[in-house]
């Protein structure tokens, strides 16, 4: 069966290297480069986390894990970094949290604001939060690269800077002229899934931005957090190699602005948002330096319930496995994408288009 990718985001290197594995004869196409910055997976830190409200993703966390050893067991590298996680904050509802947790057998505590200040005396919670030991953060660039290579090393083809532009049936055609005939297309494409596929009405794209704040003191990893209180939202992280590890990286969700598609990510900060967070770390992160030393955009692309996308409709599978927050998944989502291109199996019904 030859079935072409397009995308090399964590998505569609994840499904290239499945479906190389299962046999398939696999072209891999790359607008730009694998984990290029102008879409979703690039970074070396994002949030690993077992804490949903929906039991569904949580336990689809626990799957993930494994196949994120699966992966560090065939390629020699790490790219899970335990740190822990915090959730707070009353919309957060760490009460609810915990008890999803304690439903699929994930260890975690529930802790007062006092006790998370005595553990991490740089979080000020303000409140009640849910600590779970076995989060993380994954290195996203570096899994999308060596997801490529497994996929080359299992007989697929890769090619970079091939901008699709149409895709007719199951052939693929670029704007200077070139086609790859398939018998199958997984459209993998992200923030520019609106281009190639205009009939998902569904899809928003985010053009967001994140910061790193730099710790007052070197130590242990500081945890992972959400925090969804009545005003501000945001999320934090122990920065990675694009950070220099000497820092947290700060966001706020929905603190950006939509645009049609990811060529419209201009990489330029919003001031406004710049001034929200550094506010924000002021107040609840006393043991960053309020002051970023590094700072990125990076897109998002959303549907309205956050769940993903993943359906297959003859000879396309249309897979959008982000709304914020699939890069945990990615080793797994890669399986679940191949086995529908392939017919091995549906993906689930909450997966599919509407």
């Amino acid at each position: 069966m030859r079935v072409a990718v397009v995308g090399a985001g964590l998505a569609g290197s994840a499904t290239a290297w499945r479906l190389a594995q299962r046999g398939a004869e696999v072209t891999l196409l790359e607008r730009a480069s694998p984990a290029n910055p102008q879409g979703s997976s690039h970074g070396s830190a994002r949030i690993f986390r077992y804490a949903y409200a929906d039991p569904f993703y949580a336990r689809l966390v626990a799957q993930a894990r494994e196949h994120w050893a699966e992966l560090e067991d065939a390629t020699g590298e790490t790219f899970f970094r335990c740190t822990g996680s915090l959730d707070f904050g009353a919309t957060r509802r760490p009460e609810q949290l915990a008890a999803v947790l304690t439903g699929i057998g994930v260890e975690h505590e529930l802790l007062s604001a006092a006790s998370v200040s005595s553990r991490w005396p740089g979080i000020h919670t303000g409140g009640p939060a849910l600590w779970h030991p076995d989060a993380g953060v994954v290195d996203a660039a570096a899994a999308v690269l060596a997801m490529t290579d497994l996929a080359r090393k299992a007989g697929a083809t890769v090619h970079e800077n091939w901008t699709v532009t149409a895709v007719e049936g199951s052939t693929v055609r670029s704007g200077d002229g070139r086609s790859v005939i398939a018998d199958h297309v997984v459209l993998a494409a992200g923030g520019w899934l609106p281009e190639l596929f205009p009939g998902l009405p569904q899809l928003r794209i985010r053009q967001e931005q994140a910061y790193h704040f730099p710790y007052r003191e070197q130590g242990p990893d500081w945890p992972s957090f959400i925090h969804k209180g009545t005003g501000i939202q945001t999320y934090g992280l122990p920065g990675g190699r694009d950070a220099e590890h000497r820092g947290h990286k700060v966001a706020e969700y929905f603190g950006g602005h939509e645009i049609p598609t990811a060529a419209f990510n201009d990489g330029v900060i919003d001031p406004a948002n710049r001034r929200r967070i550094i506010a924000y770390v002021e107040r609840h992160l006393p043991g960053l330096i309020p002051e970023p030393y590094a700072e990125a955009t990076c897109v998002f692309t959303m549907t309205p319930t956050e769940d993903f996308v993943i359906d297959t409709r003859g000879p396309l599978t249309v897979a959008s496995p982000c709304s914020g927050h699939g890069a945990k998944f990615a080793p797994l989502l890669g399986a679940i994408i191949a086995d529908s291109a392939m017919g091995l199996a549906e993906p689930a019904e909450r997966f599919r288009l509407g």
